[in-house]
């Protein structure tokens, strides 16, 4: 799993909480204005975007709205990445993106959830890091789980749930996830 190390548990009515709140109101002021955007508006969704995470996005970088998430702050993005349509990015736990990763209509990063026992599940929320690496294809309505690490050039089939460390040069497919074969350049 990616870097437990960066796991955060943020437990209800703190000043942390507060922040999280906060960074979510933000981001949902940025992202009304970004959807109201289209494919044609590639500046203006590349600043808006910008804008979102705290970074400036490369000139490569395109999006096509909608687009939602819940933070933006704890998200990077490499160079040449493309996200088409009603993708939703949970970044709570860091999101980091690398070049020429490529994210199909309806992917779900999900990097925060909460307990399974049900007396602790308002409690806390649990984030954990998503990572994906060089070279991705995460194809149509798709959802990678936090603490998860996509390989290098792998391919993650359309409608999978992603729960474990995909390895570098695969294609992972199902619910949950797993390899399918070995994918050779």
């Amino acid at each position: 799993m990616a870097n437990d190390e960066r796991t955060r548990i943020i437990p209800r009515r703190t000043p942390e909480s507060a922040a999280m709140t906060a960074s979510v109101r933000r981001a949902m002021a940025i992202t009304a204005v970004l959807n109201r955007l289209t494919f044609n508006d590639a500046d203006e969704v590349r600043a808006l975007f910008s804008e979102l995470i705290g970074k400036t996005v490369d000139d490569s970088f395109s999006l096509i709205p909608p687009f939602y998430a819940t933070g933006g702050l704890d998200t990077n993005v490499g160079r040449n990445v493309f996200i088409n349509q009603s993708c939703t990015f949970y970044d709570l736990g860091g999101l980091d993106i690398a070049d020429d990763v490529m994210i199909g209509p309806n992917v779900s990063l999900i990097t925060s959830g909460h307990p399974i026992e049900p007396a602790q599940r308002r409690d806390v929320v649990i984030a954990k890091p998503i990572v994906i690496e060089r070279n991705v294809w995460i194809a149509a309505g798709a959802t990678v789980i936090g603490g998860v690490t996509v390989g290098e050039n792998s391919v993650v089939a359309a409608g999978s749930v992603v729960t474990r460390d995909v390895p570098p040069n695969s294609l992972v497919g199902g619910n949950p996830a797993r390899v399918i074969r070995s994918i050779a350049d």
